[in-house]
């Protein structure tokens, strides 16, 4: 991450420009922060610089839950923000960031935000959850030019690639997200998915409660997919797929296909290494067979509530507070200097945390940078926040 050390700096007089990059306000720290905070501004998106002591010196970066991307426009920022401070630098990383020179489909990478706001559906979509190397993704996508392509993956390495993968073979209907696939087919809609592939998850025999099947996993994938549609399960894991069907046999109304050892039309990385082994392969899918109706959910995460002072602020538990499908957690506190404060927290699911700050300052309590995701256990959350902040 860009950073720079300095040995110091001065606190300028705000809101003050350079560079095209407005410096708003600075905040202090109150409960359970060390760091100084820096609200700033380029072309609309707000973000934070952190400025935290270390020994003789000070280490200045970009806050990682509001951090801008690409790295050069932190890279500026950080260069803009010494400019006006004065900093007296001791040493820096900007030079070493450099833009890499790989060819990637960069375009196709998207944020949940893109699919919550206009989720396309002029086509067919299917999905594949955990792509890991692409292979299997990249030979669908190219048999079926007409149908559009959702990959999902945590593992940042195995997005590269395969967008890398997707320019090279001048693909154009494959949209990659780095999502927790359990909680991305709650902004999914009904009855548009064709196929939905979990090939290979990591099996998480000790720690059950990561895998992606779960019952309400099951309820969104016959939610989304169409009347025919499939949800298909491949593992060389026997645990999993016992358990896997033992879910899916306990639906009050169900068409299943189980097979075993079935060459498929492309083997992953992991399956070549898995029938190396001699170890058997199992499927299993899903074949959806009702139609469901659009859930509804509304929230506009907007705060009617008296602004808490200092005093009700200090007085909030920063403890994790923790619900049946959802959590709260308060975790730093900071008071701007022009009167305001910034209150740090994660909240919704334990899967999928969100992490934001709660900007009080104006007569007003908002998120910042921006609103939450909207789903069901952020809605809770929100309805949390406002409760205990009303106290």
């Amino acid at each position: 991450m860009p950073h720079i050390v300095a040995k110091s700096f001065d606190n300028f007089q705000t809101p003050a420009e350079r560079n095209g990059y407005l410096f708003e306000w600075f905040a202090k720290p109150l409960v359970n922060a060390k760091e100084e905070i820096v609200g700033v501004r380029y072309d609309e998106h707000p973000f934070l610089l952190t400025i935290k002591p270390k020994e003789d010196a000070f280490v200045i970066k970009g806050d990682k839950i509001t951090r801008l991307s690409p790295a050069v426009l932190m890279k500026m920022a950080l260069k803009s923000f010494c400019e006006l401070a004065h900093c007296d630098i001791l040493h820096d990383n900007l030079s070493t960031i450099k833009p890499s020179h790989a060819q990637k489909a960069q375009e196709f990478l998207k944020t949940i935000d893109f699919f919550i706001d206009s989720f396309p559906k002029e086509r067919e979509v299917w999905i594949e959850i955990g792509f890991g190397s692409g292979r299997h993704l990249l030979y669908q996508a190219s048999q079926h030019p007409d149908i559009l392509f959702v990959g999902i993956e945590i593992h940042k390495p195995s997005i590269e690639q395969l967008l890398k993968q997707i320019a090279l073979k001048k693909l154009t209907n494959i949209y990659v997200i780095d999502y927790d696939a359990r909680l991305f087919l709650e902004f999914v809609p009904s009855n548009i998915v064709g196929k939905i592939f979990v090939h290979f998850p990591v099996p998480w025999d000790k720690k059950p409660h990561r895998r992606v099947f779960s019952k309400a996993f099951i309820a969104e994938a016959k939610r989304v997919l169409k009347v025919d549609g499939v949800l298909e399960l491949r593992t060389d894991s026997s645990n999993y797929f016992q358990y896997a069907f033992d879910l899916l046999m306990d639906e009050p109304k169900i068409k299943l296909e189980v097979t075993k050892n079935i060459e498929p039309p492309i083997n992953s990385k992991y399956e070549d290494r898995w029938v190396r082994l001699g170890k058997d392969i199992y499927d299993i899918r899903m074949i959806n067979i009702e139609y469901s109706a659009q859930p509804k959910l509304s929230c506009d995460f907007e705060f009617e509530v008296e602004l808490p002072d200092r005093t009700k602020l200090m007085q909030l538990d920063f403890q994790p507070k923790l619900f049946d499908d959802f959590f709260v957690h308060f975790e730093k506190l900071y008071e701007i200097v022009e009167d305001g404060y910034l209150l740090r927290l994660s909240f919704g699911s334990f899967d999928r945390p969100e992490h934001k700050y709660l900007l009080i300052k104006n007569g007003t309590i908002t998120y910042y940078p921006k609103k939450p995701v909207l789903s069901r256990a952020n809605a809770k959350a929100h309805a949390k926040i406002a409760e205990m902040l009303r106290g």
